[in-house]
C-alpha cells in the first residue's frame, strides 16, 4: 500500500515537472518578443522623429526665386504719321532671368510663360519650358519678347507716348513647380517676378526699371 503511494506520487511529481518547465519556457518567449517589440518600436519612433527633424530643419521647404536681371531692346523701328495719326512700331525685348534654388532638394517647375504688358494689356508672350534645378543651384535663362504693335493701336495713349517718346512696359513672369522633400513632403510653390521699365524711342534704351519678387506656398 505503501508502496503504491510512493509509486503514485513519483509519477505525478514527475508529470508535474515537464508542465512546470514548458510554463517556463512560455513566459521567457513572451518576455522575449515583447522586448523585441518595444525595441522595433522604439527604432521606429526614433526614425519617424528623425525625419520629422530633418523635414522642418535641414530640409525645410524654402522659395525659389525668379529674378530679373536685365531688360534689353533690340531691333527697334518706328515711324509716325501725322496726316493718319498712325504709328508703325516694331520691337523686340530681351529678358534675362534667373531662377534660384535654396533648397537642400531639387526644384521642378511646368511650363510656363513670359508676358510683355503695355499699360496692363498683354502685348508679347514667349513659353518657357519646364525644367529641374538642383539643390542650391542658380539657372540663368534668357526669353525674347516680341512686341505685337497692333494690339497698341486701340489703345487712346499709345500716340501719345510716342509722341513723348516714352514707352512704358512691364514684363511678368510666372513659374509654378514643386518642391520634393525625402520623397515625402510635396510642397507647391510658385514663383513671380514683375518689371516695369520705359523703352525711350528716340535714343533706344530702356530705363526707369523697377522689379518686384513673390513667391507663395
Amino acid at each position: 500500500m505503501e508502496a503504491e503511494s510512493l509509486r503514485s506520487k513519483t509519477e505525478k511529481s514527475s508529470m508535474e515537472q515537464p508542465n512546470s518547465s514548458d510554463a517556463a519556457r512560455v513566459l521567457r518567449n513572451r518576455r522575449k518578443w515583447r522586448t523585441i517589440s518595444f525595441t522595433l518600436i522604439g527604432v521606429l519612433v526614433f526614425i519617424i522623429i528623425l525625419i520629422l527633424i530633418l523635414a522642418f530643419t535641414v530640409f525645410k521647404a524654402k522659395r525659389p526665386v525668379t529674378t530679373i536681371d536685365d531688360v534689353s531692346l533690340r531691333d527697334l523701328k518706328f515711324s509716325v504719321n501725322l496726316a493718319r495719326l498712325q504709328v508703325l512700331l516694331n520691337a523686340t525685348v530681351d529678358v534675362d532671368l534667373s531662377i534660384t534654388n535654396p533648397n537642400k532638394v531639387g526644384f521642378k517647375f511646368k511650363d510656363s510663360n513670359a508676358e510683355l504688358n503695355y499699360r496692363g494689356e498683354q502685348v508679347g508672350e514667349v513659353p518657357i519650358p519646364a525644367g529641374k534645378i538642383s539643390a542650391d543651384q542658380t539657372v540663368p535663362m534668357n526669353v525674347t519678347l516680341t512686341l505685337m504693335a497692333d494690339r497698341l493701336i486701340s489703345d487712346a495713349k499709345f500716340f501719345s507716348d510716342v509722341m513723348s517718346g516714352e514707352l512704358p512696359l512691364s514684363t511678368r513672369t510666372e513659374i509654378p513647380g514643386k518642391v520634393n522633400v525625402m520623397n515625402l513632403f510635396r510642397i507647391r510653390v510658385v514663383s513671380t517676378s514683375s518689371c516695369d521699365f520705359t523703352v525711350f524711342l528716340f535714343n533706344s534704351s530702356v530705363g526707369d526699371q523697377s522689379c518686384k519678387y513673390k513667391t507663395q506656398f
